[in-house]
């Protein structure tokens, strides 16, 4: 397969992990046009980037020639642009949640399922290197049945899909119990750097309790700052019938006497000497991968990794492959954490119940 050719709808943050993909791996992505209303932000970002801005959808669609479109804009607007998309005949990766609500999930769905649109939606979370290889596990039957997953690494409907893949959940019916919890913390980096003096700052966090149908557990914990905080770490703990991960740690039995430990290590080029290059090689756990990053030997972090996994899957997907995350995946992950908002502000525990998506 050649170069995938891909256009962008925005041109906030989330969208240059995009462009940063494509700088990258010029052999493998190129971003074709980018439709960003504001000229000026537009030109900026051709000086930048090289890459040839567009006011409105028509001049996008009419003047490059796409694989497909990643709609990186606020959840309140995705939808509208997602639909121009697919009236227009092109195949859309949209941002996640691909709805702000769960009347617009329903709506978006059923008027996309109408038209058999190709849509897939950029959660790139189950991509990341660590979660992929803790994920590989699970399939791989080394701990027996997976019946809990507690999980601390990512916020909203990105823990709930990491905690469905885990545990290997569709669209089962769930109850969710779930509380907050307030307080003060020294403030950290963030999205626009490190901290320039010392404050304290308010520090939100949500822990939840998903019991699915068929007795299998969902812990939800994440802090309004972990993402980029020195001081408030990840955490997860997978547990099965016949091991568990802890973090990194494996402890599993290969027979009822027989206990094995072992741990997820991380390989990298470029270390004390080494000449490869600088890139994640993989992870490994005992004698073998239980994850290859497929991109090497670009300069990525795991998160730019992983949305290049994204990019892959979706050009694979437009070429007749099977779909990589779908919209209906993508709107049960981001109901089931409206719902666990819901549970937060009622102090009720609240029941799912199946939405269009998971009737079909």
């Amino acid at each position: 397969m050649g170069i995938t050719t891909f256009g962008i709808v925005g041109a906030g943050w989330r969208a240059e992990f995009f462009l940063r993909v494509a700088a990258a791996m010029p052999e493998r992505f190129q971003v074709g046009g980018m439709m960003v209303r504001d000229e000026a932000k537009g030109r900026t970002i051709e000086t930048r980037w090289g890459v040839p801005t567009f006011r409105t959808l028509d001049e996008l669609h009419d003047r490059t020639d796409l694989h497909f479109v990643v709609v990186s804009v606020p959840r309140a607007v995705s939808p509208d642009f997602i639909r121009s998309l697919a009236d227009r005949g092109m195949s859309v990766l949209t941002e996640t949640p691909p709805a702000k609500d769960v009347d617009g999930l329903n709506e978006l769905y059923r008027y996309i399922s109408e038209r058999g649109a190709k849509v897939q939606v950029a959660e790139q979370y189950a991509f990341q290197p660590l979660h992929a290889a803790r994920i590989a596990i699970c399939r791989s039957g080394r701990l027996g049945q997976v019946d809990q997953a507690q999980v601390s690494a990512a916020h909203g409907y990105h823990g709930i899909s990491l905690i469905r893949k885990l545990l290997g959940i569709g669209f089962d019916d769930v109850e969710i119990t779930a509380i907050r919890h307030s307080s003060q913390i020294v403030a950290g980096p963030n999205r626009h750097g490190d901290p320039q003096e010392e404050k304290r700052a308010a520090n939100r966090q949500d822990i939840a309790w998903l019991q699915f149908a068929d007795g299998k557990l969902g812990v939800f914990d994440f802090t309004s700052d972990q993402y980029f905080s020195w001081i408030r770490s990840q955490r997860v703990l997978i547990r099965g019938e016949q091991g568990e991960i802890n973090n990194t740690q494996i402890s599993y039995l290969r027979d009822y006497a027989t206990p094995i430990y072992s741990e997820i290590r991380r390989v990298n080029a470029g270390e004390n000497g080494n000449l490869e290059g600088l890139f994640l090689k993989g992870m490994i756990a005992g004698e073998e991968w239980v994850y290859r990053n497929p991109f090497i030997p670009a300069r990525l972090t795991d998160d730019e990794i992983a949305v290049a996994e994204c990019l892959a899957r979706m050009a694979d997907y437009v070429n007749g492959g099977r779909e990589c995350y779908s919209l209906a995946e993508a709107s049960q992950d981001h109901y089931l954490s409206l719902l666990l908002e819901q549970a937060i502000k009622s102090g009720e525990t609240v029941v799912s119940s199946r939405q269009l998506w998971a009737c079909d």
